[in-house]
């Protein structure tokens, strides 16, 4: 946009304020917040409140908050914050995985990129691999039914339908358990102990669809956002690795 287009839109305290940095405010808003600033009485609201900043802040000055110790140590910390973030930025920013590697990603992986596969399972969630393993020998005994196990000792609250999760699709689970239930070779059979971020899980898989293959334009974009954040994940861990060594970390 250039500056004959970016109009002067309000002004506070002899600021002027013009539509490109009020778009931009308007941008780091929620989604859900984004909505109604798209109505006018939404637009008047969010401007009257960017406007604010701009008038409290002089008054602010006026007052010479500015110049209590209290006030430069929130300063400095909010410095510190935000130089980080920055720094961060501008080191994985231009970091993006190529076209061959998403490829290569989609053609070895091709079974997790399914449309309309599906599945209906049940499972037992306990946060002890060794007292999972206990419940399995119990139900592969005969001593418990499945469903009778689970209304026992899952922590989850489908325990209360015999650990029943009903139907679901494909990436709509944990990753871990995703790939037990539509990895599982047969159905009706004890799958476990799977681990995942909420504990450990024993998983029968009543049913299941695997849909269709999706070609790679229609997963491209997934494909690239995930490797691309993996690989700027690394180049994190990397980096922090680097200025741990440089200038140290301790923790007491």
């Amino acid at each position: 946009m250039s500056n004959t287009e970016d109009k002067v839109i309000a002004i506070a305290a002899g600021k002027q304020i013009r539509e490109s940095e009020f778009n931009q405010f308007v941008g780091n808003m929620p989604p859900q917040q984004q909505q109604y600033v798209r109505t006018p009485e939404g637009r008047h609201q969010a401007l009257a409140q960017y406007a604010n900043y701009f008038l409290f802040a002089k008054y602010g000055e006026e007052k010479e908050y500015d110049q209590t110790d209290e006030f430069k140590n929130i300063l400095a910390g909010a410095r510190t914050e935000l130089l980080s973030q920055y720094a961060l930025t501008q080191e994985v920013q231009g970091i993006r995985a190529s076209e061959e590697e998403c490829k290569e990603y989609f053609d070895a992986n091709k079974d997790r990129f399914r449309k309309g596969a599906s599945a209906t399972a049940k499972h037992i969630l306990m946060d002890s691999e060794d007292k999972l393993k206990e419940v399995k020998k119990e139900i592969e005994a005969g001593d418990k039914t499945f469903e009778e196990a689970a209304k026992a000792y899952s922590s989850c609250p489908s325990s209360a339908k015999g650990g029943s999760l009903g139907s679901f699709g494909r990436g709509q689970m944990v990753p871990e358990f995703d790939a037990a239930v539509f990895g599982a070779e047969e159905t009706g059979k004890l799958i476990g102990p799977v681990k995942t971020q909420f504990g450990y899980h024993l998983i029968v898989v009543d049913s299941v669809t695997q849909g269709e293959e999706a070609s790679y334009e229609e997963v491209k974009g997934q494909i690239l956002q995930q490797l691309t954040n993996q690989k700027q994940n690394e180049r994190y861990m990397a980096l922090r690795a680097e200025i741990i060594e440089k200038y140290g970390l301790e923790f007491k």
